[in-house]
């Protein structure tokens, strides 16, 4: 065949090239002055006109020439990234246009861009974990003070529950209230009924808000932070809830801490932070005229010097009117020497000092390798872009056809074994192209035996009135060793014949033409399926290859007579389903005894005519007879399990009543589903026989 025209293929230059640099530095030039007359270029030139026109009218251009004016700038900031781009693009091949520029630019960015990304790396984990633990802290500090307000509630509950009078009640009530305000200002204790608004008994100033009433949903003694009113603006308050029964009727004990002043002082001083505000958009509604945030605290360290950093901790609030539970958000900044001054004792500086000494030292030693590898990393450049030129110009002359051209190995590292590599390759290629060349000449030849195989096989439907034929071949390769066939004997008589061929490819397609030829010149001459394949066997013997044979099945079908007389010469077995009788409906897998066909061995020939088993079955009207090849029951799928007889048997006893066109394709679609992704590893064949109720006759 005469050899393929090769497309020219892009090279890449690794030398020094003055002309291909003086072409970039011509590219770029040429981008410049075909931009004026571009598209995007025009655009640009336009915009840039009608702006100075609007800019020359002022205060006298209308509202439309304005809106004009707008999209002329975003027109022209399109068409300038446009031009940019193009720039970029040109400055990028002028500038990397060498190998050795490129793995320069990689290296620098392989030096400088982990340094910044460990930095940036360390920094933000160090934020995050810093905000992160302060915000524990500040959600520790409020559950804190609720536990506090819960503790007070409980102490109150108590002591009312021993007192018999609830008017000694509230003598009790005041010291225990004066003994928590001083770590607790303005904080209040109140005994409520849960039928009816009057207070019971009130201690503390409730400067905060009223006297709280008993909501319906409080069934149970909790701990909340609330949000409540105050004069117009909201306070939030650790509200304790503990139910309490005086004079034989229920009531409940509400303790409140306020928290502001000193309580916020005492939560800054312990994480080391400012509190903000708290905000009430996400817990509940602010309503008309009321604060959607409560300020919580003052910024007292924001004089000073040193990084802050803002931050939010969520809580959870409670709406005392409707019993909901819901997330607020409250602000604090965070100072980290604060933070640390606050952590870190004084008698910690000296171990500080010497961590912040072997961080230094560290980053010292990361610099020093860092620059040491960019040293190696330019060296290693030189002799890669060396390499890559020698490499090029051995490839510029094989394409050229020169494969004689070989490379200096100077060097016994990869790259030396790259050169040695290319070497062989430029050895092997003529025999590359010589086996690709005989590769093609092969597939030809496969694809003509194809259509021989093809061929060979019957290309038209059996017409035999009484008798119902229906055959199938796939081959697993390009040319299969798989071959039905039919042979006419007379107005009432059909020979029909299965075989496989052992192996695959061109060899088992010709075995197939002459067995062909065998069958259709002896068929009609011998009346015996097994003095046919007595006769077929004795001249195969001597033609076929040593480690060729073949397996057949061959049957007559006599409507006149109502028989099926059939040999088997080590085939698959046939499977009978007959249409009445003792078995009715049930499939019989019938083996009689018998050799394969084509063996050559001494005294062969009398052995197989003594094993060779000739087999009469009486027909009836609806009878079903399967004829197939070993592809079919030994189909595998991928867990390697067979599709089997067995399993073939069941499906013509269960659909048999089908028509055969249509019980063939549920057979190969039941072993396309056994079979599943696995590959088709055999030849499926199979002759479907059917004996039609209107003509034939019970033997």
């Amino acid at each position: 065949m005469p050899p393929e025209p090769q497309s020219p293929s892009p090279t890449l230059a690794v030398g020094r090239d003055p002309g291909a640099a003086a072409g970039s530095r011509d590219d770029l030039t040429a981008l410049l002055r075909g931009s004026r007359h571009s598209v995007w270029g025009r655009l640009a030139a336009l915009t840039i006109l009608f702006k100075v026109l609007v800019a020359l009218l002022g205060g006298l251009a209308p509202a439309w020439l304005r809106f004009l004016d707008s999209a002329g700038t975003l027109l022209l900031a399109v068409a300038l990234g446009v031009l940019l781009v193009r720039v970029l693009g040109v400055l990028q091949r002028r500038l990397l246009w060498r190998v050795r520029r490129k793995l320069a630019l990689s290296y620098l960015l392989v030096g400088f861009v982990p340094i910044l990304l460990l930095v940036s790396f360390f920094l933000l984990a160090g934020t995050l974990m810093l905000s992160t633990v302060i915000s524990l802290l500040v959600q520790l500090s409020f559950q804190g003070v609720v536990e506090d307000a819960g503790g007070l509630a409980r102490s109150v509950a108590m002591d009312l529950s021993e007192r018999e009078a609830p008017e000694a009640g509230v003598r009790s009530l005041a010291p225990l209230v004066a003994a928590i305000e001083a770590r607790y200002p303005g904080a209040s204790v109140a005994v409520v009924p849960r039928q009816g608004a009057q207070v019971a008994l009130q201690a503390g100033p409730w400067a905060h808000a009223g006297a709280p009433t008993v909501p319906v949903w409080l069934t149970a003694a909790r701990t909340d932070l609330v949000v409540v009113d105050a004069g117009g603006d909201r306070a939030v308050v650790a509200r304790g809830v503990e139910p309490v029964v005086l004079a034989g009727r229920p009531h409940v004990v509400v303790a409140d801490l306020p928290v502001s002043g000193e309580v916020v002082a005492r939560i800054d001083a312990a994480t080391g932070v400012a509190l903000g505000t708290l905000g009430l958009e996400t817990t509940v509604p602010a309503g008309a005229g009321r604060a959607s945030t409560v300020a919580l605290g003052r910024d007292t360290a924001a004089g000073t010097a040193g990084v802050s950093i803002p931050s939010i901790a969520f809580l959870d609030l409670l709406d005392w009117g409707s019993g909901a539970v819901r997330t607020g958000t409250v602000s604090f900044t965070v100072y980290p020497g604060r933070f640390y001054r606050q952590v870190v004792q004084e008698g910690e500086l000296s171990f500080a000092g010497a961590l912040v000494f072997m961080l230094m030292a560290i980053g010292v030693m990361f610099l020093t390798i860092e620059a040491v590898a960019l040293v190696m990393g330019f060296a290693l450049a030189r002799s890669i872009t060396g390499a890559v030129h020698e490499l090029f110009t051995g490839t510029e002359r094989v394409r050229r056809g020169d494969l004689d051209h070989r490379i200096e190995v100077t060097s016994r590292d990869q790259l030396g074994e790259l050169a040695e590599s290319f070497n062989a390759m430029t050895g092997s290629i003529t025999d590359l192209l010589l086996q690709a060349q005989e590769k093609r000449r092969l597939e030809a030849e496969l694809r003509i035996a194809r259509k021989i195989q093809m061929s060979l096989l019957p290309d038209g439907p059996v017409s035999l009135p009484g008798l119902a034929v229906t055959a199938v071949c796939k081959p697993a390769r390009e040319v299969g060793g798989d071959y039905y066939d039919f042979v006419p004997l007379g107005d009432h008589r059909l020979g029909v014949l299965v075989a496989d061929v052992s192996g695959k490819g061109t060899s088992a397609a010709f075995y197939m033409a002459e067995l062909k030829g065998l069958i259709l010149a002896l068929g009609p001459i011998y009346d015996s399926p097994k003095r046919l394949l007595m006769e077929v066997n004795r001249i195969l013997a001597d033609n076929l290859d040593s480690r060729t044979f073949i397996t057949m099945i061959y049957a007559v079908v006599d409507l006149q007579a109502s028989t099926l007389t059939y040999v088997r010469a080590g085939h698959t077995p046939l499977i009978h389903v007959p249409a009445c009788g003792e078995g009715k409906g049930r499939a019989r897998v019938l083996i009689p005894d018998g050799l394969v066909v084509g063996l050559r061995l001494p005294g062969i020939e009398l052995r197989f005519a003594e094993l060779l088993e000739e087999c009469v079955i009486p027909l009836t009207p609806g009878d079903l007879f399967a004829l197939y090849t070993d592809g079919v029951t030994e189909a595998m799928n991928e867990d390697l399990d067979l599709f089997g007889d067995d399993r073939l048997a069941r499906l013509l006893e269960e659909h048999g009543a089908l028509p055969s066109h249509l019980l063939q394709e549920r057979i190969l679609a039941d072993i396309e589903a056994f079979v599943g992704g696995a590959d088709q590893h055999d030849d499926i064949t199979m002759v479907l026989l059917r004996i039609e109720p209107e003509t034939a006759e019970p033997a």
